[in-house]
């Protein structure tokens, strides 16, 4: 009788974890942990400078707190509705002198750069000179401009009465006040523009201009046609930032009005400013503050949504 013996079966070795798949997830963790590295100074600097400010801000708008006392007593509301009023006066006067120092910028800013990118003698020169007012401090011009419509020994009313003219106070009528910063404010701000409209006006495309130079396009027909789409990016932005800064804008109003002539040019920082360090009420200045930011928010909201929509259509 044959006894045959089948083979005992052949295990199949177990798979080995490759090596180059945990070199791999070592790599990539330690990619995270250098990158959290890299990232934790700049977080920690943002919590410490955007989001204490505003924790400690909303915190002290809940108390009645003066700058010269240490004590405070919780008040809730109270201070919110207090310098609801006031709030709202001072957001008109804030939102016109933000309009009309963005618009103003924006028309001169465009116009010089468009003058700056045809082929002039001594452009370059121009354009150094045109920057000059950028370069000056805030506090600077607003002295300088002070100086300049002052209406004893300033510029203007000199030169008016050497005419024959009668003079003026333009920062002491409510009628002119306003005007005079946002001139300052203009004469400030448009080479910021300038610069950014002729930088984008420096990379169009020469063939589309030139195309529609053959096709008969006259001069403000290949602006509006050609050069305009390319400009309303980057003017959408500069408008925006422009805005914003003009919303929170401060040294200028301050050193030529301090908010007055009455409040004619009492704008929100203004205001912040009189409640925190002229009435010492640290709780009133913070609810101001607070509710600025909550109208700024709504600006910037606005922009966005509006930005989206345009992207949306192109």
């Amino acid at each position: 009788m044959a006894i045959t013996t089948e083979p005992p079966p052949v295990r199949e070795p177990a798979a080995r974890p490759s090596r180059r798949s945990g070199q791999r997830s070592s790599l990539a963790g330690r990619d995270r942990t250098f990158g959290f590295m890299l990232a934790a100074p700049g977080v920690a600097l943002f919590l410490v400078v955007a989001v204490y400010p505003l924790v400690a801000s909303l915190g002290t708008s809940l108390y009645e707190q003066s700058l010269v006392r240490p004590d405070r007593a919780f008040a809730g509301l109270r201070n919110y509705v207090e310098v609801w009023p006031e709030f709202v006066d001072r957001l008109g006067t804030t939102l016109v002198f933000s309009v009309f120092a963005t618009v103003f910028p924006l028309l001169v800013g465009v116009a010089l750069a468009l003058l700056l990118n045809a082929r002039l003698k001594g452009r370059a020169v121009l354009r150094g000179m045109l920057m000059l007012p950028w370069l000056l401090p805030g506090v600077v011009v607003s002295f300088l401009w002070a100086w300049i419509f002052n209406d004893s020994y300033g510029v203007i009313n000199h030169s008016l009465s050497q005419l024959g003219l009668p003079q003026a106070d333009f920062l002491g009528e409510p009628a002119t006040a306003m005007a005079a910063v946002i001139v300052a404010k203009t004469w400030n701000t448009f080479p910021w523009v300038m610069v950014v409209v002729l930088a984008v006006l420096q990379t169009l495309p020469r063939e589309q201009l030139e195309a529609a130079a053959i096709d008969g396009a006259s001069r403000p027909q290949r602006f509006w046609h050609v050069s305009m789409p390319h400009l309303m990016g980057p003017v959408a932005l500069v408008t925006m930032l422009e805005f914003i800064y003009n919303f929170g804008s401060f040294d200028m109003i301050f050193v030529m009005t301090g908010g007055g002539p009455g409040t004619s040019t009492m704008t929100l920082a203004v205001s912040l400013y009189q409640y925190a360090f002229v009435e010492f009420s640290l709780g009133r200045a913070a609810a101001m503050g607070v509710l600025w930011l909550v109208a700024l928010s709504l600006v910037c909201a606005a922009y966005f949504l509006l930005n989206k929509k345009l992207e949306a259509r192109r």
